[in-house]
């Protein structure tokens, strides 16, 4: 048996693992007892991180459409209908009736040419991937605040903190080798604060557990911070001499007392004040926050009110400090890096500067487009309304993970050129012109970079199966039919020229990344990398202040929705569920989707635990079990979406963050009924 070292397919964590392989089969995985921070450990998805690899569902040929039927095809048929269409779009309706929407779980690598794809071959700005419906505000919110969308310090650095601040994360469940950490921190002595409406796991390991309505972070943010100013708790030496706009935070504060805050969200004033002072007063303190934070149409302003909070008091810069978004896949933090974004190049330089867009231009040696693209959920939106044309998706599930499924569908179908690139048959390839098989992270080389920035090695260790390819062979082929002149490259190769055009990856080279990887920024192939980011100095100069408050809610609850619907994972599976549910224990432990319901609520209604129940919105309607969750604050219902059986986007609204265009998953009003 070979023992094949790589990185987890699953969260944004990074865990090192063994794939054990035997027969050109994995048959098996186990921790990498060296990693920097799985430390030999990995969650239940990690240690069953192989069994999907072989399973009979993997797609293995290219299939096209023919009527009604997707049939066989070689790949100099698929890809020659690919090209063709991609031109005849192009010709009738010009460029930017073309989108690409690349994957997160993709390698840097190919979505650094997917990206060069759309630019520089298609010649549209209209790029983007998943890390639109999950982390666009930490990019919107933090580049504005301190000049960078990435976490700032290691997670390691967690285990300095005298105070660790939870916010909208299930991090036991959602990214376990960072809960561990968390935990580990708290046996040493630090405190632990969370806020969250759902009494999870780890809320339950708190030291103050803090349930605030959905959609009222601005609010009980603001009100930390006016406990923290009214306590002199502020850091005024570091806001005099690294930040500016402090004075307009300060005068937007004052308006959220703790007995305002109480009215809005309903935090009781000790708590609020108990948290405060907790935060405010330690020497190192650091804020970890998800998707229950960013998923909302104020996303944005919630990463700017967590930014000032951090900035008042100082904890930036410092072991035990810091700001960490959980990414929650195990490449969104590379995808953006690669500039997979319809405003950013590679290194977050904006397509809008002439300087740097020159910068490419003569790299690449053609023209690129300069104005900005259409956003994920926008792109959808165009292809509802008829302006785009054809798309190429990338490993994503749209169907199953955008708001509005209907809406969805109907954008899909009116496609003139649908083309999906997957490992497995989804909900979205059913409706594909053209389904193209690649290679599982198994089955190829290449890097991902996880939630602390850390850049590393996934390797082969088994063969694709059947006809699959790995997407990087199939991007090269596609541009050289699309006569663009660009050579095949080995992905050692790619990172070489992504070095050259991304400041933060100047100095990556295959060579340099061993198990422990590096951490951007590395500026050259001399330096050792960067753990913590901003201790002298912020990219943008001095960091900034920016006041926000408390909005209302683009859908709340009323006589005909009284519920407000939350939806979000489970630990036992990963996104739409095309790679956990072909993982036989996992889909023992959770083999179907249910919602969770107060036993209040439930109560009420007459619903008990395992009934069925029908949960209506404005957009449509499901079928499901129901859980009895005493966990679960009164009026909320907790929904996975894992699950294409009841999938939770039949219910959400597209309604968008204006700043991110992140759409608001954690606000739906619905109604609930026994089936």
């Amino acid at each position: 048996m070979e023992k094949i070292h790589t990185t987890c397919v699953y969260c944004g964590c990074g865990c090192g693992l063994f794939l054990h392989v035997e027969g050109d089969r994995v048959v098996g995985a186990s921790p990498s007892p060296g990693h920097p921070l799985s430390r030999g450990r990995l969650c239940i998805k990690g240690w069953l991180a192989g069994e999907f690899v072989g399973h009979p569902d993997r797609l293995r040929y290219p299939l096209i459409k023919r009527g009604d039927r997707r049939v066989r095809a070689t790949w100099d048929e698929a890809l020659s209908l690919v090209r063709d269409r991609f031109l005849k779009v192009k010709e009738a309706y010009g460029p930017d009736a073309i989108a690409v929407l690349t994957s997160a779980k993709g390698t840097n690598e190919e979505n650094f040419m997917l990206m060069k794809l759309a630019r520089a071959v298609l010649k549209t700005n209209n790029v983007d991937h998943v890390a639109r419906l999950c982390h666009a505000p930490t990019v919107a919110g933090l580049s504005y605040a301190i000049g960078s969308g990435a976490m700032t310090n290691p997670i390691e650095s967690l285990l300095e903190s005298e105070a660790i601040m939870v916010v909208g994360s299930n991090t036991t469940e959602q990214h376990p080798m960072v809960a561990a950490t968390i935990l580990e921190a708290q046996s040493r002595g630090a405190e632990l604060l969370v806020f969250d409406p759902r009494r999870t796991q780890i809320a339950a390991q708190a030291d103050i557990h803090l349930t605030p309505a959905p959609g009222t972070d601005v609010a009980w943010i603001n009100g930390l911070l006016n406990v923290i100013i009214e306590e002199e708790l502020i850091d005024e030496v570091f806001i005099r001499g690294r930040t500016q706009g402090f004075e307009l935070v300060k005068e937007a504060a004052s308006c959220y007392t703790p007995e305002v805050v109480e009215s809005i969200t309903g935090i009781p004033p000790h708590l609020l004040r108990a948290a405060a002072l907790s935060y405010g007063a330690a020497e190192a303190a650091s804020i970890v926050y998800a998707m229950g934070i960013t998923q909302h149409t104020a996303g944005t302003d919630n990463v700017q009110a967590l930014a000032n909070l951090a900035l008042a008091t100082g904890n930036l810069g410092r072991e035990g400090t810091g700001i960490y978004p959980l990414r929650g896949h195990q490449n969104v933090q590379g995808a953006c890096d690669m500039g997979a974004l319809p405003d950013l190049l590679p290194g977050y330089q904006k397509v809008s500067d002439p300087r740097k867009i020159e910068t490419f231009e003569e790299a690449w040696s053609v023209d690129l487009p300069r104005a900005p693209g259409l956003t994920a959920v926008e792109i959808l939106e165009a292809a509802e309304e008829g302006s785009i044309k054809a798309i190429y998706i990338s490993g994503e599930n749209p169907l199953m993970s955008y708001p509005d499924r209907d809406s969805v569908y109907k954008a899909l179908k009116a496609l003139d050129l649908l083309v999906v690139a997957d490992i497995f048959p989804t909900e979205t390839t059913r409706l594909a012109h053209v389904v193209l098989p690649v290679a599982s992270f198994a089955e190829k080389d290449g890097t991902f970079t996880s939630t602390e920035r850390r850049i590393q090695l996934i390797s082969k260790a088994v063969s694709p199966p059947g006809e699959a390819l790995s997407e990087l062979d199939v991007i090269f082929d596609l541009m050289k039919r699309l006569g663009a002149p660009y050579r095949s490259l080995s992905p050692a190769e790619v990172m070489e020229e992504i070095a050259s055009l991304n400041p933060h990856y100047g100095g990556i080279r295959y060579r340099r990344l061993g198990i422990d990887g590096l951490q951007w920024p590395c500026p050259d192939e001399d330096h050792p990398g960067t753990g913590i980011l901003h201790r002298e100095a912020f990219p943008i100069g001095r960091a900034r202040f920016r006041p926000v408050f408390q909005k209302e809610l683009h859908e709340s609850p009323d006589e005909d929705y009284p519920f407000l619907l939350i939806t979000g994972r489970t630990l036992y599976h990963f996104h739409s569920g095309s790679m956990t549910r072909r993982t036989s224990l996992l889909d023992r432990e959770v083999p179907g989707p249910v919602v969770d319901v107060n036993p209040d609520d439930a109560g009420r209604l007459r619903i008990r635990s395992r009934q069925r129940v029908v949960i209506e919105s404005r957009r449509g309607r499901l079928e499901v079990e129901a859980r009895i969750d005493p966990g679960l604050m009164p009026g909320i219902l907790y929904l996975p979406f894992h699950f294409s059986e009841a999938p939770a986007n039949a219910l959400t609204a597209r309604a968008l963050d204006p700043a991110s265009r992140i759409p608001a998953f954690k606000i739906s009003a619905v109604s609930m009924r026994r089936a």
